[in-house]
């Protein structure tokens, strides 16, 4: 688990078989509930069935993410952004990565002065947990500020095996 800052943009061309859901949410909680709802619908659709470890862990990154950026990314009349893809694995040794693929969640909101950071919270704080369990859950994760627009994207990423 790392937590690293790089351009979002991928400089690898798409792959047949890469995905991707791109949707903006208002930036309140009935939109964060609505965006995890469809990132387990996208997921079950894209063949990662509801109740298994992929979609259960996919969906609560983008939950945090979501909720992250609906409380501390929130400018009025502002929405949030969130990005979903699943792209095949093909950095690596092909021995070793052989059908395995790497899904990233992003979620993008329009406040610039607030950066997340990890940190453990008190022990009977009752938020301030979410970046933990996304640093725990994610095989990479990080931030990217916009260059063009105000704002920042938060994004995660976990490799998916063919026994998954």
């Amino acid at each position: 688990m790392e937590s690293t800052t790089h351009p979002v943009q991928s400089t690898r061309e798409p792959h047949a078989s890469s995905r991707e859901f791109d949707m903006r949410f208002t930036s309140t909680p009935r939109g964060a509930r609505l965006a995890r709802r469809l990132v387990s619908h996208r997921l079950h659709d894209w063949g990662h069935p509801y109740n298994t470890s992929v979609n259960d862990t996919v969906t609560l990154l983008a939950a945090e993410l979501a909720a992250n950026a609906v409380r501390h990314g929130h400018v009025p009349g502002r929405d949030f952004r969130l990005r979903l893809t699943a792209e095949p694995n093909t950095d690596a040794h092909p021995d070793v990565n052989a059908g395995t693929m790497t899904i990233r969640i992003e979620v993008t909101d329009t406040r610039t002065e607030w950066m997340p950071t990890l940190a453990t919270p008190a022990p009977d704080a009752e938020s301030g947990r979410g970046l933990l369990l996304v640093a725990a859950l994610a095989t990479h994760w990080g931030i990217t500020p916009r260059v063009a627009t105000p704002g920042k994207t938060v994004w995660a990423e976990i490799s998916v095996h063919p026994d998954r």
